[in-house]
């Protein structure tokens, strides 16, 4: 396999302009790869791959053990066939560019952890392991573009990799143990979704790479590609003189970091801004250190001084910055905290917009409190008389992070690709979960695992004593295994909104806005559909077909008005049409209801008899039979001395889960890290 790029000829660094900060993140990260790899995030087209693969050409060398398919180091640690073979006597040593590995999405654990030889087994009858990606980039550069779109079981090898600095495979009757020590390079479009904290920690720098705005500098950009475009030779020719100046300052600066000095001055500046930026842990210190230090040598400096410090903060503290302080322990604070409760409790406080006097004493739901019939109809009327006979549009708030949307994954084979609940499928694609005798349905070619067809075929063959020193192996078909596979697939998620005059009290309208622009991020972020369904007035309408279109979703919801009559059931009623329409045209659709309202219906469908929240109940009754959706209720009902709880009741009808509009918020909530999974 080629390791160092692609055959083709690659843009030259030393022609790269308008990004003098990545320029300089990366020659500092080749130099010094204990600085622990580096994050461009940014814009589409503003060069970030073109960046990183260009760079291969200016890595320094390193000392290998000649022949090692491990890539280790003279000086160890040493894998198994090394260690053997350095008791023999002084190992073999080669000089090798360092490498520089690039990790596709498509790849399989198998290729990135490595996986059993197969010539070996089938030829020899020997179990011998075939390194991984994870050997190939062994004292060099991993490069992961688009990392935030990697699986999530791809990131947690990632991550136990680069925290041990070990590489353990132990799959299909073998154990093997090798070093991997690398730098991680990665490349991002922050518009595509966030990167898991965990993993973002994990890179030492970061660089927000964004188009320059000087027109000069645009148009030397356009003219350097035109050239490369139109001669490639002519135009290498012409920058080579540059480029073996790059990498000759690059040898020099290798040769020159070990020397370089750091005063205590710095060193106390250096935590100082650490502490400032209110950093977790000390792995900030250490990158900053290193990049300074880094920095120095590229500029030739024999001490790491002021503006160095500063540059590398630019680039080792960005990702790591936090806006709060963690809490103090609870020991400390419970005395403070019971003061400011008693306070409260003597001092009255102002009522929030949106709120009642009342709105710090515990909500009572219509179980906990007597409402007469009628007394109920006349608060309902009262809610909606102040928006019976006018629309207000009302603007939608700043968009935040939500809390996922989890739903458990189901044994049905789909199609399709996305990034938000797992499935099984039938394609041969995504992670492989198990093996199984019979082949999956609706796959024309099998997916045969090979490893555990060879296993039962030596096993059988062993069994009735054929399997003899040096005896063909025979595979029959009853030795064969298929792969059962899962990845993550989009959804078709259907926003059924409560715009009626009730939620234009206090503004509602405006939280309600501002959650469902919040999901709708979420939505695109997760490459789902996603359809936008109103309900007020008289009746539910379709404002948005299923599409991927965030941006037409986002302006329906900003022009959408808010008044009129709540016509609950008509709207789970045009909503649920609008699910089976799309199911009958791609029956593989994996169909999401999330239903944003207060859940106090008061219009009752023609023909219908009973109350308005009977109607709905009814129909969401009629919903929750179809197996194939999955339902969430956000209840949009304001905190206060009376609340109704309907929506609750809705959720209980819809077998939905039922989440407040205040629990939403992404920042709110216990475990954040580990709910990120979904």
């Amino acid at each position: 396999m080629k390791v160092n790029g692609p055959t083709r000829p690659v843009f030259p660094f030393a022609a790269l302009t308008g990004q003098p900060l990545m320029t300089r993140a990366l020659l500092a990260n080749a130099l010094c790869p204990e600085i622990g790899g580096v994050l461009l995030r940014g814009q589409k087209g503003t060069a970030k791959s073109t960046a990183v693969r260009a760079l291969v050409g200016l890595l320094p060398y390193v000392s290998v053990v000649r022949g090692c398919a491990w890539h280790c180091s003279p000086t160890g640690p040493l894998c198994p066939s090394c260690a053997a073979a350095a008791k023999n006597g002084p190992l073999p040593v080669a000089q090798v560019q360092t490498p520089l590995v690039t990790l596709p999405l498509s790849s399989t654990e198998d290729r990135l952890v490595g996986s059993m030889d197969m010539e070996s087994a089938i030829g020899r009858g020997k179990r011998r392991m075939q390194p991984g990606l994870l050997a190939l980039a062994h004292r060099g550069m991993l490069y992961v573009d688009e990392v935030n779109l990697l699986p999530d079981h791809m990131v947690d090898l990632l991550l136990d990799v680069c925290a041990s600095g070990v590489n353990r495979v132990e799959r299909d009757g073998c154990a093997f143990v090798h070093a991997s020590s690398f730098a991680l390079i990665g490349s991002m479009n922050p518009e595509e979704g966030p990167l898991r904290p965990q993993l973002l920690d994990r890179f030492g720098l970061c660089v927000d790479v964004l188009a320059p705005q000087d027109v000069a500098t645009r148009m030397e950009v356009l003219r350097r590609r035109m050239a490369f475009d139109g001669d490639i030779a002519t135009f290498l020719a012409t920058w080579q003189e540059r480029q073996q100046a790059v990498a000759d300052m690059l040898m020099k600066a290798k040769a020159l970091l070990p020397e370089v000095r750091v005063s205590e001055t710095l060193l106390k500046d250096m935590a100082t801004l650490c502490a400032e930026a209110l950093c977790a842990g000390h792995r900030g210190e250490l990158a900053l250190l290193h990049a300074a230090r880094a920095l120095a040598a590229l500029d030739g400096c024999p001490a790491v001084r002021d503006e160095h410090v500063q540059e590398a903060a630019a680039l080792a503290l960005v990702h790591r910055r936090r806006m709060q302080a963690p809490q103090l322990p609870e020991q400390n604070t419970a005395g403070a905290a019971q003061s400011q409760h008693e306070h409260e409790e003597q001092t009255p406080q102002p009522s929030a917009p949106g709120q009642t006097p009342f709105a710090s004493q515990e909500p009572l739901d219509a179980s906990q409190m007597e409402v007469a019939p009628q007394d109920q109809d006349n608060a309902e009327a009262t809610a909606d008389s102040s928006g019976m006979d006018r629309e207000e549009v009302f603007s939608a708030g700043d968009p935040y992070r939500v809390k996922p949307l989890q739903t458990a994954a189901d044994k049905r084979q789909r199609s399709g690709s996305g990034r938000h609940s797992r499935s099984r499928t039938a394609q041969k694609c995504g992670r492989c979960v198990g093996y199984s005798h019979r082949p999956l349905q609706g796959n024309a070619s099998p997916d045969i695992a090979l490893e555990p067809t060879i296993m039962a075929a030596v096993l059988r063959m062993a069994a009735s004593m054929r399997g003899g020193a040096g005896y063909p192996l025979q595979v029959q078909r009853q030795d064969w295994r298929y792969k059962r596979r899962e990845r993550k697939i989009g959804n078709l998620v259907v926003f059924a909104v409560d715009a009626s005059g009730s939620m234009g009290a206090a503004g509602r309208m405006c939280e309600v806005k501002s959650a469902i622009l919040s999901l709708l991020l979420h939505a695109y972020q997760k490459r789902d559909q996603v359809s936008l369904v109103a309900f007020r007035g008289q009746q539910g309408k379709v404002l948005l077909p299923p599409t991927g279109s965030v941006e037409r979703a986002s302006r329906e919801l900003e022009i959408l008005p808010t008044g009129g009559r709540t016509p609950l059931a008509d709207g789970l009623k045009e909503s649920f049409r609008v699910i089976g329409t799309a199911l009958r045209k791609k029956p593989d659709t994996r169909p999401i209801l999330i239903v944003v309202s207060d859940g106090r219906a008061n219009l009752t469908p023609r023909l219908e008899e009973g109350s308005a929240l009977d109607a709905a109940l009814a129909e969401a009754g009629r919903i929750a039979q179809d197996a194939r959706v999955h339902s969430f209720v956000i209840d949009v009902e304001q905190a206060g001395l009376l609340q109704f709880g309907q929506a609750r009741q809705l959720a209980k009808a819809l077998r939905a889960e039922y989440l407040p509009v205040q629990n939403l918020r992404a920042s709110t909530l216990v475990g954040l890290v580990r709910e990120m999974t979904a």
